[in-house]
C-alpha cells in the first residue's frame, strides 16, 4: 500500500466532510437572512449581526466562526469583525438575480435527509417519491432556477429559435410541461403579451404555489396552471411551444411523455428542453459540478423516477443519449442550441 497515496486520501476525506459542514452551515446563512444582513456592510462585530438579524447571539457567534474558517466570511483578529466580501455577497446574498447560488444551499441537506432511504433503496429497490421531500423542496427548486428563467428564459434563451419568437409574438400557445411554480411562465407571458401560457405539473403542492405566483405577478388571467399530466391534457388547437425545463430526467415514463408531448404540438411547433450539463462519456465528467449532478442523481432525480416505476435516465444524461431519447419519442429533429452556459444544456426538437 501507498501510504502517501492513504494519507493523501485521508486528506481529501477531511475536506470533503468539512465542505458538507460548509454547506449545511450556509444553509443556515440563507434561510435565516444572514448573509443578507452582512451584505454590504464591511467588517462587522457579532452582536451587530446579532442586532441586524434578531438571531441568537450565541448561535449566531458559532456561525459566524464556521463561516470564517470555511472562507465564506473574511476576518479580522485584531477588531474582531467579521466581513462578507462583496463578491461572495453577489452569489449567496442576491435572491432573484441569475447569478443567485444560495438555492444550491438550500437543496443540500433535503437531498441529504433523504440519504438513508435512498441507501435502503439500493437493497430493496423503488426510490423516494418527489412528495417525500416536503415543501421545501418546491421553494429550494425555485431558487435555484427561478432567477435564470425570469431574466434569461425571454430575451436571450429564446431567442435562439426566431421562428418561435415570431409566432409569440402573434400571439402563440405555450405549455410549459413540469413548471414548478411556474417562472418560465411568468417569463414567457411577460415577454410575449398576446399568447397564451397553461403551466402543467403533477404534483398539487406546486401547482398551488404557481397560482399564487402568477396572482403576485399580476398575470392570473393569462396563465393556467393544471394539476396533471400530458395524458390528461386538453391539447386544443395545439401548442407552438412546449418547454421542458430540469425536468426530462426525472420522468418515469420519459418515451410515453414525450410522445404525448409531440401530439401536443402543433405540426411547425417546437419542443425547447434544459437540461443539466453533463458530457456522454463519464471520463469527460470526472469534475466539481458533475459529481453535484451525480449527487443530485442518486439522491433526487433519478430516485424519483426508480420511485414511480420509471427507468432512472439520472441527471447527467448528456446530449447523445438525450437525442436518442428524442428520437426514439417520434421527434423528427433535433438540434443543440449554441448557448453559454456553465450548468445547463440547451436542445430544440421538432415532430
Amino acid at each position: 500500500m501507498n501510504k502517501d497515496r492513504a494519507k493523501a486520501f485521508a486528506d481529501k476525506i477531511f475536506a470533503d466532510m468539512a465542505g458538507a459542514m460548509t454547506v449545511g452551515m450556509a444553509y443556515v446563512g440563507v434561510k435565516t437572512g444572514l448573509f443578507r444582513a452582512m451584505a454590504g456592510k464591511g467588517h462587522i462585530k457579532p452582536e451587530d449581526v446579532v442586532q441586524a438579524t434578531g438571531l441568537q447571539a450565541r448561535y449566531v457567534a458559532e456561525w459566524l466562526n464556521g463561516m470564517a474558517a470555511a472562507g465564506y466570511l473574511d476576518y479580522d483578529a485584531t477588531r474582531g469583525t467579521f466581513q462578507l466580501p462583496d463578491e461572495h455577497a453577489y452569489l449567496v446574498a442576491s435572491e432573484g438575480t441569475d447569478h443567485f447560488m444560495g438555492g444550491l444551499l438550500r437543496f443540500a441537506p433535503l437531498l441529504l435527509g433523504v440519504a438513508p432511504k435512498v441507501a435502503e433503496a439500493f437493497r430493496t429497490g423503488g426510490g423516494v417519491r418527489f412528495q417525500e421531500f416536503g415543501p421545501e423542496c418546491v421553494v429550494a427548486l425555485d431558487m435555484i432556477n427561478g432567477g435564470q428563467y425570469e431574466q434569461r428564459l425571454g430575451g436571450y434563451w429564446l431567442a435562439k429559435l426566431p421562428d418561435v419568437v415570431r409566432r409569440l409574438q402573434n400571439g402563440g400557445r405555450v405549455l410549459d410541461v413540469g413548471c414548478g411554480v411556474g417562472r418560465v411562465g411568468v417569463s414567457i407571458a411577460r415577454a410575449f403579451p398576446k399568447c397564451e401560457v397553461v403551466g402543467l405539473d403533477p404534483d398539487p403542492e406546486t401547482i398551488r404555489q404557481a397560482r399564487e405566483a402568477a396572482a403576485q405577478a399580476g398575470l392570473p388571467d393569462r396563465i393556467r396552471f393544471v394539476a396533471a399530466t400530458t395524458r390528461d391534457l386538453d391539447r386544443g388547437d395545439g401548442f407552438d411551444l412546449i418547454t421542458a425545463c430540469d425536468c426530462i430526467h426525472d420522468f418515469s415514463a420519459p418515451h410515453r411523455t414525450l410522445g404525448e408531448m409531440r401530439q401536443l404540438l402543433k405540426p411547425e411547433g417546437t419542443l425547447f428542453i434544459v437540461e443539466p450539463k453533463a458530457a456522454d462519456r463519464l471520463e469527460d465528467n470526472l469534475n466539481p459540478i458533475a459529481t453535484m449532478y451525480y449527487g443530485f442523481s442518486l439522491f433526487h432525480c433519478m430516485t424519483q423516477s426508480l420511485a414511480e416505476g420509471g427507468p432512472g435516465l439520472g441527471t447527467c444524461m448528456g446530449p447523445g443519449r438525450m437525442e436518442k431519447l428524442i428520437h426514439e419519442a417520434g421527434f423528427g429533429r433535433f438540434e443543440k442550441l449554441d448557448i453559454k452556459s456553465q450548468t445547463n444544456l440547451f436542445y430544440a426538437a421538432r415532430p
